[in-house]
């Protein structure tokens, strides 16, 4: 059934008199909804990923296919995040003014068709670097404004004290999917073909978009909401938000700082593991390291919500848990990535690969939390700046990778690159992050 709560699209006059928390508190979902929107969100950032990480799955057979070294292979990887950046910061401000839900389901009906057009792309001409590059261009421009829309999203309609599970639960889709398009999409790249993978993620998310439209949403609200992004209308009255107080504040710059290092590190592992594996150890199923590491990092993810929910339940400062989280997130991580690039045995690197993606889902009760601690009234913006942050670093660290690999000739050089920039936000949080909020206007002082 669709949700009948208010929308910020829906606000009555009688609403706008109410005080922010007595608002706040009738748009909180009730538990049923929660719980239908976390399974339907959790499957939605787990097709999210089946369509981001179809590229790195299928780069080998492509760069068989059409002559690719590493740099020009780097060069398709990287220009995802090319897109991805675009539009962080505009997904945030409309999941704050449309609601993150609309966001959501308008942007992924359009990354499920480009993710199945691509391979038709291909075939138009000789320039299949171009179309390639291209086609994933769009597809980070579409994915872009998911995760701030989600952020503002859970801000507005989950309580605080469940924000960190929730958070960690709908995050975890995000090894769900590389799992799913590891191990099956593994399957069909050796059957059927790399063109099979697009087709399959693809046509799996605009499924997902049927299903959400049919029984979650409230068709007139997503219909507003087209008109509205049609039009370029202002959806309500403006929101004084404090923004020079805002970005003055350390604290906002250490979850800034911390979310781009969180997300470089983790773009180069999403966009290169497959290659390392594939390369370092020729012999191994693919269907192995493409989905081990990520079906780990499941229970690892649920299991930090849990902790970090349990451990404030238990009194422990907000601040105090969340930096706890980033220190195995960054920091436990990151030494597990050394190990990495300085092994020989398949095992091992196996066992290395999986704590090192396993921890860093960590990060879904750290930073990403922290956010809305900062500024609940504003997450999605502020999320879409940091990760703005984060997939332009992304950006140059995917394609610092590849040219590292293609100059050195090894693969110890990246993972190093790994756990420089880890350790770096690690430090940057540990020294400035605060889980006061920000957002909140001063009477005495003029903005």
């Amino acid at each position: 059934m669709p949700s009948q709560r208010s929308s910020p699209m829906q606000q009555t006059p009688e609403e706008t008199r109410k005080t922010p928390s007595a608002v706040a508190e009738e748009t909180l979902w009730s538990r049923p909804e929660c719980q239908a929107w976390t399974g339907m969100l959790l499957l939605g950032t787990c097709l999210l990923y089946c369509s981001r990480v179809t590229m790195p799955v299928c780069t080998v057979a492509m760069s068989q296919d059409f002559g690719w070294n590493k740099k020009e292979a780097g060069i398709v990887l990287s220009s995802f995040f090319w897109g991805y950046c675009l539009t962080q910061v505009v997904g945030g401000h409309l999941g704050d003014r449309i609601g993150g839900e609309k966001v959501i389901l308008l942007s992924a009906s359009t990354w499920g068709f480009i993710t199945v057009a691509t391979p038709l792309l291909a075939q138009l001409g000789s320039g299949h670097l171009a179309f390639m590059t291209f086609s994933r261009i769009l597809t980070g421009l579409l994915q872009g404004v998911y995760f701030p829309a989600l952020t503002s999203l859970l801000s507005q309609r989950v309580q605080e004290s469940e924000r960190a599970f929730t958070y960690s639960t709908v995050g975890a889709g995000s090894q769900f999917g590389t799992l799913v398009t590891g191990g099956i999409g593994s399957v069909l790249l050796d059957w059927c073909g790399w063109q099979s993978v697009f087709y399959f993620s693809g046509g799996l998310t605009l499924l997902w978009v049927c299903y959400v439209y049919r029984y979650l949403l409230n068709e007139k609200d997503l219909v507003l909401a087209l008109g509205v992004l049609a039009q370029g209308l202002p959806v309500a009255s403006p929101s004084k938000v404090p923004w020079r107080q805002l970005f003055r504040k350390a604290s906002v710059w250490a979850a800034i700082c911390s979310q781009l290092c969180s997300a470089c590190s983790f773009f180069i592992l999403l966009s290169w593991l497959p290659t390392f594996f594939k390369e370092t150890f020729p012999h191994s199923k693919g269907w192995i390291f493409n989905v081990v590491p990520w079906l780990l990092a499941i229970p690892a993810s649920l299991f930090s919500g849990l902790l970090s929910d349990h451990l404030i339940s238990q009194g422990y400062r907000v601040i105090t848990v969340r930096k706890f989280m980033q220190v195995m997130g960054l920091g436990l991580s990151s030494v597990f990535a050394l190990c990495l690039g300085h092994t020989t045995s398949f095992l091992k690197a196996m066992i290395f690969a999986s704590a090192s993606i396993g921890f860093q889902t960590f990060n879904h009760s750290g930073i990403s939390v922290n956010i809305q601690d900062l500024a609940p009234s504003c997450a999605g913006f502020l999320f879409g700046v940091a990760n703005t942050a984060g997939a332009l670093a992304g950006v140059v660290g995917v394609c610092l990778s590849g040219y590292l690999i293609e100059s050195t000739g090894s693969w110890t050089c990246v993972f190093n690159l790994v756990a420089i920039i880890s350790n770096l936000g690690l430090c940057m949080f540990l020294v400035f992050g605060k889980a006061q909020r920000v957002d909140l206007i001063p009477t005495h002082e003029d903005l």
